[in-house]
């Protein structure tokens, strides 16, 4: 079986229930969540070989942060233990035109103080085929930036694919910052995944003619987009979702697919959104999960949109879809109706 290594950070996700605001509510509930831990839980759903590596405190709090992975299969043994804290995010979901918000308290936590000896990079990645991480863990700490460039070097040294979704998370650092350490990274990468936004504030590469707030997206433009990114670092696949976002409730959802030479458009879906955190995770899972077996281009950006739009269906973090639920939807049946 092949086998992915996914690497970064699983945060405590706490909640008010419902919709309710920050302000008003009394109760959090308490899940877990984090990109690419999202990624590892969605690739394991799928019947792949899925371990996630991070680092982690040896109290009950990171035991029960490592639990939450092991339900759903992912392989947890190369998680190092050590550090002082959990990192925790706060979301409180948005309804129609109030959008959602997220506060971190994540400073300090075991992996943003990380140092490169806590990762044995060779022993890591001993028969593994595809490494995939995000912006966020190098947005993290100067240190973690180092460490996600020696993982990415070690990885291409044995040969293993790596895919990184850019993710800019503007309140952990500035496009500058992303800017000058993605540069370097990306040279590693050969399927990168993006957003509408993410190539604009981390390189500065804009699509022409597209508003986004106003829900306007000119598809030519991020054809150029990916050209530009795919040139620039020698890429061999990009990907960029398309979201428009009709109100908080409802979004349209599709993406395209660059791989040098052609560019490839999904089916379009209208979304009504039950929880839209994870959402990119899951598209890149499911875009991971379709190369790794041999789907073709077109194939593979269906299966991961259909993966993507079940999983803004799904409250918490992690998309828990099987192969054959994404097949049904992009197959063409979206109708909801109750199976018996």
């Amino acid at each position: 079986m092949k086998k992915v290594i996914t690497f970064g950070e699983i945060m405590l996700r706490l909640a008010p229930e419902g919709y309710m605001r920050f302000v008003q509510t009394e109760v959090f509930g308490a899940t877990y969540g984090g990109g690419e831990a999202n990624v590892a839980v969605s690739l394991s759903n799928f019947g792949l070989d899925a371990a996630f590596v991070t680092k982690l405190p040896k109290h009950e709090i990171g035991d029960a942060a490592i639990n939450s992975l092991r339900k759903f299969g992912v392989d947890t043994s190369k998680i190092t233990r050590g550090g002082e804290r959990v990192g925790i995010y706060f979301l409180e979901k948005g309804a129609s035109q109030r959008p959602s918000k997220v506060v971190y308290d994540r400073a300090g936590s075991s992996i943003a103080e990380a140092k490169p000896s806590d990762f044995n990079w060779d022993e890591i990645f001993e028969g593994v085929t595809w490494f995939h991480f995000t912006g966020i863990t190098p947005a993290l700490s100067p240190t973690l930036a180092s460490i996600c460039e020696e993982a990415c070097k070690v990885a291409k040294s044995k040969g293993i694919t790596v895919s990184c979704d850019l993710n800019y998370r503007k309140k952990l650092w500035t496009r500058e910052e992303a800017g000058k350490t993605m540069e370097k990274l990306c040279h590693y990468v050969d399927v990168c995944i993006a957003n509408e936004e993410d190539a604009k504030d981390v390189f500065g590469i804009e699509a022409e003619n597209t508003d986004i707030t106003g829900g306007h997206l000119n598809h030519e433009g991020y054809v150029a987009v990916a050209k530009k990114l795919s040139e620039r670092f020698g890429m061999k696949l990009v990907a960029i979702t398309l979201r428009t976002s009709i109100s908080a409730s409802e979004n349209n959802w599709a993406a395209m697919l660059y791989d040098g030479k052609e560019a490839y458009f999904s089916k379009e879906y209208n979304m009504k959104i039950v929880d839209r955190v994870g959402g990119g995770d899951s598209f890149g899972a499911g875009l991971i999960y379709s190369q790794i077996v041999g789907k073709s281009n077109q194939d593979s950006l269906e299966f991961a949109v259909a993966a993507s739009c079940l999983k803004h269906s799904i409250e918490g973090d992690f998309n828990q879809v099987s192969v054959a639920e994404v097949e049904t939807l992009a197959g063409g049946d979206g109708s909801g109706r109750v199976q018996r």
